[in-house]
Order: structure tokens, then sequence, then C-alpha cells
């Protein structure tokens, strides 16, 4: 049982950082015009969505209620992109940045995800599989950001 507590906290924190990466994500479309990272943005929102349904179908499966909150991490991410907008950082080198920010934390979440000894083999495939697209979409983010940073 005690086991049982542990997986579905593990699971719910995934959902939660992905909901976060979700309004991370919604709020940084709204902050640019461009069109590629308006792309770029509604993609990895979606790959969000697709991964809180995955993580909320297996905590469903385990008899838990669906997870819809987010970190507090999350809110304080979202309040300092609203500060650096506010003080004019809303360009795309400084939307990137931010962006690099929330995939630094999705990351950590992941990586402390798969520590846990006491994850059953079906769940570390699924969390491992999300993780690899994550690695992979902040790889994609920090590369825009560093082309960014040169051309200014």
């Amino acid at each position: 049982m005690e086991n049982h507590q542990k997986i579905a906290a593990v699971v719910e924190d995934l959902v939660k950082i992905n909901n976060d990466r979700i309004e991370g994500y919604q709020k940084a479309a709204k902050q640019t015009d461009e069109t590629d990272l308006k792309e770029l943005f509604d993609t990895m929102i979606a790959d969000s969505k697709h991964f809180t349904a995955e993580l909320n179908r297996y905590l469903r499966n385990m008899g838990e209620d669906r997870e819809r909150d987010t970190t507090l991490a999350g809110k304080i991410y979202r309040t300092w992109m609203d500060v650096k907008v506010s003080f004019g950082g809303a360009d795309r080198h400084a939307i990137l940045a931010s962006c690099e920010y929330g995939e630094d934390a999705a990351q950590k979440s992941y990586r402390q995800a798969m520590e846990q000894s006491y994850l059953p083999e079906d769940l570390r495939a699924i969390i491992r599989q999300q993780q690899n697209k994550l690695k992979a979409s902040h790889d994609n983010i920090r590369h825009m950001r560093d082309v960014e940073a040169v051309n200014r």
C-alpha cells in the first residue's frame, strides 16, 4: 500500500509539471507574433496534453483520481515570465530563454521520477518515452535560444 501511494505521488507530480508546461507555452504563444514560435509552442502544448492524458490514464488504472493541478514552481515560472515581459523582455531570445527555464524544470522532474526504485517497469517505460521526447524539445529550445543570442 505504501508503494502504491508513492507511485501515485510520482505520477501526479509528472502530470503537474506537464500542466505547468501547457500553461507556460500558452503564455509564451501570447507573447509573440512569430509564426514559427507559435507553431513550436502549439506542438509542445499538444505533447504535454498527450503526456497528461497518458499519466492520468495510469492513475485511473491505479484507482486514483485524475490530477489537474500545477506546481508551485510552475506558478513561479509563469509569474517570472509576466514580470520579464512587463519590463520589455518579450523579444524572441527572452521568450526562448524563459521556455528553456521551464524545460529545465521538466527535465529535473522526470530525472527525479526515474530515480525512484519502486516504480513498476510499465510506468518506467512511459516515463522514459516522455522524458526522451521532452529532452528533444529542451535541446531544440536551447538551440534556438543560442542562435538568437548569436544573432543579437
